[in-house]
């Protein structure tokens, strides 16, 4: 279960220069609108210490990390959703994605100009909230036209879906995100499959100063942000996207030195996916061998069927039992030979549901 991640914002805030960091991959990052002209997909491995340590004791043939999967797109501005600037078919692009990382700008350079001639996040967050609200509208009306007619035949679905749908089209055109909305497990089931922009949970990414770093609350502009975010009960992460592109370009143990002079402990990145899987619900659990010793993503609340699943659908089909011990507990014993001396390794059944930093080890028949 890979997480995916669309970044937008409004051309010259730093998000190409982001997505070139968090990739090690080269798109182009000029200074001028619409240097993104196509979607740039990158995929890049979530460096969790915990498997890092579970591979240094283990010595397996193989270490594989989860993934986290960002599109970055061109650069939208007012008028997106009707065809202005690059148009919106790049928003296209970003509703297929889990989350939505919205890079806005909380520095001042005059050397990289702002397409507004000026630096305002409040201004900025509303006019990419704005086109996201106008392209939901566009997919809701042409969603209501289809469904209209099978809901008042007395089609029970039709009619819940028609229902929903008109409910959203209200909050929208109030100038709110769909995620504002109060649903029921139901109503969230049926409104995933709109792939509606504004449903997604919204993570604002406030691009600082690389002296704002270790304490980006002296910055006024991320301050706007933080703000904006408490509000809507999103998220805010602080990145310098300077202080990521040159840590992608560095080894190991030159980046904790630069971490460690900085006066931070963590990188933005690393500071943004651990956000981010928050804000999705996403926990990570392990399989470690001599073969392999790998960290897998799921869903909290996910049974230990469903998480066997995410391996193979045959585990999940055929789920017997799973052989579960803890992170924590291993890294205390040093071995599952002493963790079961100690008691430690224990037999879960089907109702189980995995935690957070779990090894499993999953027995089956097919």
């Amino acid at each position: 279960m890979s997480l995916t991640a669309g970044i937008v914002g409004l051309p010259n805030v730093g998000k190409s220069t982001l997505f070139n960091a968090i990739t090690k991959s080269k798109v182009v990052a000029a200074n001028y609108p619409f240097a993104t002209i196509e979607p740039n997909v990158g995929v890049v491995e979530v460096k969790d210490e915990r498997l890092k340590n579970l591979s240094n004791l283990v010595v397996p043939l193989k270490t594989i990390y989860t993934t986290f999967e960002f599109t970055d797109i061109a650069g939208l501005v007012k008028g997106a959703s009707n065809g202005e600037g690059l148009g919106n078919k790049f928003l296209g692009n970003i509703r297929e994605t889990d989350a939505i990382c919205h890079v806005v700008r909380c520095y001042e350079n005059n050397d990289i100009e702002h397409v507004y001639g000026s630096v305002d996040p409040k201004r900025d967050i509303e006019i990419i909230n704005y086109e996201l609200i106008m392209a939901d509208l566009a997919s809701v009306a042409l969603r209501i036209s289809k469904v209209a007619k099978k809901a008042n035949s007395g089609d029970s679905l039709s009619k819940k879906e028609y229902d929903l749908l008109k409910r959203i089209e209200d909050v929208l055109n109030k100038g709110e995100l769909v995620s504002s909305l109060a649903l029921t497990s139901e109503e969230k089931s049926i409104c995933k499959n709109f792939n509606l922009l504004t449903a997604k949970p919204m993570i604002y990414v406030a691009n600082i100063l690389e002296e704002e770093i270790n304490d980006p609350t002296q910055n006024p502009n991320y301050n706007i942000v933080a703000e904006i975010a408490k509000n809507s009960k999103a998220e805010v992460v602080a990145i310098s996207a300077k202080i990521e592109e040159d840590l992608s370009e560095m080894e190991e143990d030159e980046k904790q030195a630069f971490l460690n002079d900085l006066g931070i402990s963590s990188s933005g990145l690393d500071n943004l996916i651990k956000t981010a899987y928050n804000t999705l619900g996403l926990r990570t659990y392990f399989t470690v061998g001599k073969v392999e010793c790998r960290a897998w993503t799921f869903k909290e609340g996910m049974s230990a069927p469903e998480c066997a699943g995410i391996i193979h659908s045959d585990f999940e089909k055929g789920f017997i039992k799973a052989e579960v011990y803890s992170y924590e507990d291993m890294m205390i014993y040093q071995s599952e030979a002493k963790l079961k001396e100690a008691g430690k390794i224990r037999l879960e059944g089907k109702d189980y549901l995995p935690k957070d930093g779990d090894i499993m080890h999953f027995r089956f028949n097919v």
